[in-house]
């Protein structure tokens, strides 16, 4: 039996242009998709709160409820990007955080998409370093395309497990 040769020529024309703009845009989308969760974590680890903010629409809605019950805390459900960003960025923050990111999945349907993954989260006192909180989420999101991107519109937190001290992420 002969070798198999490639035919480059047929290969070559089932890559018609349309096609090719159809994958690059499906992997462009996903890329971004990734990139908003991903810009969250950022935004709160360094403090930054313009790539925070890009992260999310003005009407987002995050829920970190099911992890705040866990923990036995209350922290109520954030409507809007004002009240999230309270939440993240206000004077009481006190933490050195660190958001790690995998098991990323995609599915996208025309301009929304949504996405879950695994975050683990590292939360240690500003000024104390021996005590913690570490953090393993499941992130269920729901985003959409904007203008500037992909932003997310609600993002559900729920707690696969933690170690440490419930009581520093509330700040005690």
């Amino acid at each position: 039996m002969p070798a198999f040769v490639p035919n480059t020529n047929a290969l070559s024309a089932d890559l018609d242009s349309e096609l090719v703009h159809d994958v690059v845009r499906e992997l462009r989308d996903r890329a971004e998709i990734a990139d908003a969760l991903l810009r969250f974590g950022l935004g709160v680890d360094e403090r930054d709160p313009d790539v925070f903010t890009s992260a999310f629409t003005p009407d987002a809605v995050f829920d970190f409820r099911p992890v705040a019950e866990r923990l036995g805390l209350e922290i109520p459900v954030m409507d809007g990007f004002d009240a999230i960003l309270a939440v993240h960025f206000n004077d009481g923050w006190n933490l050195d955080t660190t958001h790690s990111v995998t098991n990323v999945r995609i599915a996208v349907d025309g301009d929304e998409a949504r996405l879950t993954a695994i975050v683990e989260a590292q939360h240690l006192p500003k000024h104390d370093h021996s005590r913690h909180l570490l953090l393993k989420n499941r992130y269920d999101v729901e985003l959409v395309r904007t203008g500037s991107g992909w932003a997310m519109r609600h993002l559900l937190v729920k707690n696969v497990w933690f170690t440490g001290e419930p009581k520093v992420l509330a700040g005690e």
